[in-house]
């Protein structure tokens, strides 16, 4: 009996031992990652398990507390919204046709398939309608009115069809929560997120009609972004337990509906997902290289900020990206 004692005191007194070293070995990871020229880019890096930070790590003098432009990162952040309005009952759920919600927006003598439009078809980028993101983005944030400009596009492909990966259609969700909600997108959240300690938007930018850009164009720091992530890998909680985002839209949201005909990654309501390091990873991505990871198998949530003038896509960088996490995840997976 004494000996049983004695070798759980023993194991108990290895535990915190080893947790330091896990927190050292992930340290010391991100810190080399400042001598790699394929990440010249990158800005800043946290790396969050169970509930707390175990590396974090500025750049090139950029800090993780500084504000940046998380571009279509913030596409979750849409999605995140558009869950708690079906759970307020301000939009009744994700097969809810959006004509309605956006009648005096219409053109004269629709196609009649934009009567078939869903929440859930702007979610995951089926919605059908021409893209305005890539070479139709300037041409679309230029128009007067873009929410009329989105919806007068031609059909490239039926709603509920290939994915057609357009920031319009999360501009569309920001202007549809504005109308059912009674304030601005940016309100909108301000309130609804406020339990999270931690998260913060900053600037925003707005189309002409004053509707704050879903999808695009936010600036937040990267430790706002963790508290973010961290929020969904506790399954809409706050550390605190209150719930914030409903747990079952977490698991619609990370559902594959489509997939990107250019990487093969799946696409649920908002959010990316692939294997990386044989884990099931769901991701959300802005240009540049902003990736938001979450690792629910391991309780890791990593935060990657990066230079947002060059793209992440084409030139391997976002790839380069998945690789440092495939590291961590690695790591994280020995210890």
């Amino acid at each position: 009996m004494i000996r049983l004692v004695v070798s759980f005191l023993a194991l108990l007194s290895f535990l915190p031992v080893a947790a330091a070293q896990d927190r050292s070995a992930v340290a010391t990871l991100v810190t080399s990652l400042a001598t790699r020229d394929e990440l010249k880019p990158l800005r800043a890096v946290i790396v969050a398990q169970h509930g707390e930070t175990i590396a974090e790590k500025g750049y090139q003098g950029h800090t993780t507390s500084e504000s940046t432009n998380i571009k279509s990162a913030s596409k979750s952040i849409i999605s995140a919204l558009v869950g708690i309005a079906i759970d307020k009952g301000l939009l009744d759920g994700p097969e809810q046709k959006i004509a309605a919600l956006l009648k005096a927006e219409l053109p004269p003598q629709p196609d009649p398939r934009i009567n078939e439009i869903t929440i859930g078809n702007l979610l995951s980028m089926q919605a059908g309608l021409g893209r305005m993101s890539g070479p139709n983005y300037g041409r679309w944030v230029s128009s007067r009115n873009w929410v009329r400009f989105a919806l007068a596009q031609p059909f490239d492909d039926e709603p509920g069809g290939r994915m057609l990966y357009s920031t319009a259609s999360t501009h569309l969700l920001s202007a549809i929560l504005t109308k059912v909600g009674g304030k601005s997108t940016l309100e909108l959240a301000r309130e609804w997120l406020a339990p999270l300690e931690g998260f913060r938007i900053g600037a925003w930018d707005r189309d002409p009609q004053g509707i704050y850009l879903g999808g695009n164009q936010m600036a937040m720091s990267a430790r706002s972004l963790l508290a973010f992530g961290e929020l969904y890998r506790n399954r809409g909680r706050t550390p605190e337990g209150r719930q914030v985002v409903p747990a079952d839209w977490i698991e619609l949201s990370w559902q594959p509906r489509t997939e990107s005909r250019f990487t093969g990654d799946g696409y649920g309501y908002g959010w990316f997902m692939r294997r990386i390091g044989d884990e099931d990873v769901y991701y959300g991505w802005g240009y540049g290289g902003q990736m938001l990871y979450v690792v629910p198998t391991l309780s890791l949530t990593v935060v990657m900020t990066s230079d947002e003038s060059g793209p992440s896509a084409r030139n391997g960088y976002r790839d380069a990206l998945h690789g440092v996490l495939s590291e961590i995840i690695g790591v994280a997976k020995a210890s």
